[in-house]
């Protein structure tokens, strides 16, 4: 699929042949068809940018499986999410015209959100639109900003370049962190949870303690790590956001929280002090909750996928050392 979309659009050389066009930009789509929840959640900056230039804006989001409804239930500008099927091959009369779907509207601007999806670039290719930013690596965009690489930066800053070229004002302010919305409701339905899992008024910090294939650490790895966390600050309360798998590599020594809700998990996370985790999906959803993100990398790419914004800090575990982590860990919560 790669091979075959690889040369899909050109939204530079479109730009540029509609030099000093100003459009009105009333529907946009934005494609994004990939079924993990970090996938979804890192595409919210990329909307939040859509909706301060544009916010009167309807926004269609062409995406995969069902979580990107709880991820942008507070999107008001969000009019439509067009979900393709997690597994296509069970569901292919729905799997189609899904896709068929995508002709149905005439939009204004449709986005690729992300530059490495086959799916993202033909949905780009198909919708209806004068303006499409395809996501293509841009070396003269990736030269001015060192942090071109993160995948919910790049996005936003193609749209900026895009954009520029077609009669909008530059744009260089920073770019919107990760954000699920939280209301006042939810997050102070979060302190309830956390206040009848710890039952005291101590800060808490949280660990989540899974991740997938290599990126996950064994349970020795995090039990002395855990310990550390204890001894260093008792002040502290320490719980455990379980995983779908309801698993826990401590054995279930903390206090813990298993949830299917993406929501009343982002809220308990809300109300704790920092969130430790492995690099993720949940570690991403704790980026939503705008609270200080520590993410340990050991395989995956510390410039694409680390938490930025409210003090988050991301290590590489195989250059530095628990003495580190719990350095630094300190530095944030003081």
């Amino acid at each position: 699929m790669h091979r075959l979309t690889k040369n899909i659009g050109n939204s530079h050389s479109i730009a540029n042949f509609n030099s000093g066009i100003k459009p009105e930009i009333k529907r946009v789509l934005i494609s994004r068809p990939n079924h993990r929840l970090g996938n979804q959640l890192l595409l919210t900056p990329l909307v939040q940018e859509v909706i301060e230039i544009f916010p009167d804006c309807k926004i269609d989001l062409f995406v995969k499986g069902g979580v990107a409804h709880p991820v942008f239930e507070n999107y008001k500008n969000v009019d439509q999410i067009i979900q393709l099927p997690k597994k296509p091959f069970s569901h292919l009369i729905s799997y189609a015209l899904k896709w068929a779907s995508l002709k149905k509207h005439q939009y204004d601007l449709v986005i690729n959100g992300d530059k490495n999806s086959s799916s993202g670039r033909l949905s780009t290719q198909l919708a209806k639109s004068k303006f499409k930013v395809f996501g293509e690596a841009n070396d003269s965009i990736q030269l001015t900003f060192d942090d071109y690489e993160h995948i919910a930066k790049y996005p936003v800053y193609n749209l900026r370049d895009y954009l520029s070229k077609i009669g909008f004002p530059k744009n260089n302010n920073p770019v919107f962190t990760i954000n699920i919305k939280l209301t006042d409701t939810e997050i102070a339905k979060g302190k309830r949870i956390l206040n009848d899992l710890v039952k005291n008024n101590k800060p808490t910090i949280c660990i989540y303690t899974n991740a997938t294939g290599d990126k996950c650490y064994d349970e020795m790895w995090w039990t002395a790590f855990y310990h550390r966390l204890k001894k260093e600050y008792p002040e502290y309360n320490i719980i455990e956001l379980l995983p779908i798998e309801n698993i826990s590599k401590i054995n279930f020594k903390a206090p813990n929280l298993y949830s299917k809700d993406v929501r009343e998990m982002c809220a308990l996370i809300a109300n704790t002090s920092i969130f430790i985790a492995a690099d993720n999906g949940v570690m991403h959803l704790a980026s939503a909750a705008q609270i200080p993100v520590v993410g340990f990398f050991k395989v995956t790419s510390i410039d694409k996928y680390q938490p930025y914004g409210n003090n988050s800090i991301a290590f590489n575990t195989n250059e530095t050392n628990l003495d580190d982590w719990i350095k630094s860990i300190g530095n944030i919560l003081n």
